[in-house]
């Protein structure tokens, strides 16, 4: 089984990019206030402080420890404990970010200040917005807050990954997990089918005679042949897909029953029911005017300005990038963009040129894993996939190309939980 290493990272990690040195030591004074703490928003206070000691940077995030969605889904199946996926801002604060242990309430973006909890307002030079995303808990009927405490969700991880892998493990063998998946766009398109891939490992090893049937609002995902021939080699006895088509779309829940309705009828009850609700971005994000009817941020994708207020710079799952998906690899090339834009902006230099890629791994057993990467431009003002740039694994493929494809997913992961936050809870 391949496991990713808690050690500290290569010196050469620490290294800044070429447009982070070339300024340093100009001596550029402003307040940057970076709300949310998650790979996007840990990653640009690091490359900020860094780049530009004179720099106030605060970072405006509750939690001491952040807990990363990425291999989450190995904690569920129990493979990891919940503090190797735990992140402190120790080395972020060491190197001079000031982080204010409060949630970003609202912004008065004319005003240029957050308010934070307290009720006090924290002026701003310039804001960079990272929030995440909220659970549309207003989609499907009888799926709130309080439901999700029976039926969690975990795709926000910490407490509800813990309580999903408590659930499982509680469970008689031989009783259904259910997993209900939304429609595009959502956080990490193919980390629900990765999941699976691990709760299936798990029932495997530990509940040989229960099943996981998956409800998908949708008819196509990422890398789905690439999981279908997995799921054929590895669970063909015990992953069941149900699309769109089919009746897969979720439209009711009853937490006191474990039961979940789909939109032609059908019912379906289950020993587990991992619901994962559609999303949207952050509500600071719609507080602030910054989202569209789609729920999220719409960016100029040259700097990810926000389109309603080029002040302030959104990135991670809460802007639209598409095609660049969801995820952490994404939001790490956006505040790596963001900030040259920004540092350039502060020290009258010419912008960088747009350059943006993403790389996204699925486990499909510990120790067998598949990705999709892509390369992204700029083109009158709109984003879009370099042509020939995007890359699947093989179908093809042999054992040696998967356990060699997990090995860099622990790597990436590794790699960059220390290009964010740097050292471990």
């Amino acid at each position: 089984m391949i496991a990713f290493s808690r050690r500290r990272l290569l010196a050469g990690l620490a290294l800044l990019p070429w447009w982070a040195r070339a300024g340093q030591g100009r001596g550029v004074a402003a307040r940057v206030l970076v709300v949310g703490g998650g790979f996007a928003g840990a990653t640009a206070a690091r490359l900020l402080i860094q780049a530009e000691p004179g720099l106030e940077v605060v970072l405006v995030e509750p939690k001491a420890v952040y807990h990363t969605c990425p291999m989450s889904n190995r904690v569920i199946a129990g493979f990891d404990p919940l503090d190797r996926i735990a992140w402190s801002f120790r080395e972020l604060e060491r190197l001079g970010v000031r982080h204010l242990r409060q949630a970003a309430r609202d912004i008065d973006p004319a005003g240029r200040r957050v308010q934070l909890d307290d009720g006090r307002w924290l002026g701003y030079d310039h804001l960079v917005l990272a929030p995440g995303i909220e659970m549309r808990f207003d989609v499907i009927e009888g799926y709130d807050a309080a439901a999700a405490e029976r039926l969690p969700h975990a795709w926000q991880a910490g407490t509800q990954t813990e309580l999903l892998r408590r659930q499982l493990q509680a469970m008689d063998d031989g009783g259904l997990v259910l997993m209900s998946v939304p429609d595009n766009p959502y956080r990490c398109p193919p980390g629900p089918y990765e999941r699976a891939s691990l709760v299936a490992d798990y029932l495997k090893r530990h509940k040989p005679r229960s099943k996981l049937l998956i409800l998908d609002a949708k008819d196509s995902f990422s890398k789905q042949a690439l999981f279908m021939q997995g799921w054929r080699r590895h669970y063909p006895e015990v992953i069941e897909w149900v699309g769109h088509a089919g009746g897969g779309r979720v439209v009711r829940a009853d937490a006191v029953r474990r039961e979940l309705e789909c939109e032609f009828g059908a019912r379906h009850r289950a020993a587990v029911i991992n619901l994962i609700p559609p999303q949207r971005a952050a509500s600071i994000a719609a507080r602030a005017g910054l989202t569209d009817a789609s729920g999220w941020v719409p960016v100029e994708p040259g700097r990810f300005r926000a389109r309603a207020d080029g002040r302030i710079t959104v990135l991670g799952d809460a802007s639209v990038a598409a095609p660049m998906p969801k995820s952490a690899f994404s939001a790490q090339a956006q505040a790596h963009l963001a900030v040259a834009h920004l540092l350039a902006e502060l020290r009258g230099e010419p912008p960088q040129a747009p350059a943006l890629s993403n790389t996204c791994y699925s486990l499909l057993t510990p120790d067998d894993a598949v990705s999709i990467s892509a390369r992204y431009r700029v083109e009158s003002d709109l984003l879009g996939e370099v042509p020939g740039s995007l890359r699947l694994s093989p179908l093809d493929g042999d054992d040696a190309l998967r356990r060699h494809e997990a090995e860099l997913a622990a790597a990436w992961y590794v790699a960059s939980c220390g290009a964010a936050w740097g050292s471990s809870a």
